[in-house]
């Protein structure tokens, strides 16, 4: 049998036969491993639209926790000097200084409120004073002079702690605009 004369036809004795044809399977791809131009330019524009978004949901992640921790420090505060009154025998006082930002017990480490966070207080007359500070003063017995701090979001929703004057409990509850 010579290579001229094979049955299967190569080299083809028709030249034409496979002229004008690619070696693509159906449907015009060929099988080879990658990614078309199309497929690339839909990740790039998803990954684009995610770090996009990415600022918007940082900001309000750490905004809401700089709430969470300044209504977990006020309220904590509060209920520390009631029961260092109660534990101590002695007035301890809740100092709120609405101007400066500021918290905490009299003599004791003061805390700061974040700029975009809001504080309004209540509290009895004899308890505040000329330099805009505010107090509430919690006796030994148990009981307060009574009254209330509001920690407030820019959206204006928040949290009112409020302390019982007769009791010196602390109780909160939620603020709506």
């Amino acid at each position: 049998m010579s290579a001229t004369s094979s049955s299967a036809g190569w080299p083809p004795s028709q030249p034409h036969a496979f002229a004008g044809r690619a070696s693509f399977p159906r449907g015009g791809r060929s099988k080879s491993p990658g990614f078309t131009l199309v497929e690339l330019l839909v990740v790039i524009a998803i990954v684009a639209l995610i770090a996009g978004l990415m600022p918007i949901a940082f900001s309000r992640l750490h905004e809401s926790a700089q709430y969470r921790d300044t209504v977990r420090a006020v309220l904590t505060g509060l209920r520390a000097a009631r029961q260092q009154a109660l534990s101590e025998s002695r007035e301890v006082r809740f100092a709120v200084h609405l101007a400066e930002r500021r918290f905490g017990i009299e003599g004791g480490p003061q805390h700061e409120a974040p700029e975009p966070l809001e504080l309004r207080a209540v509290m009895a007359a004899q308890e505040s004073g000329s330099n805009g500070e505010m107090a509430i003063r919690f006796l030994p017995h148990g009981g307060a002079s009574g009254g209330s701090v509001d920690v407030i979001r820019p959206s204006g929703s928040g949290v009112r702690l409020r302390v019982d004057w007769f009791s010196g409990r602390v109780e909160q509850e939620p603020l709506t605009p």
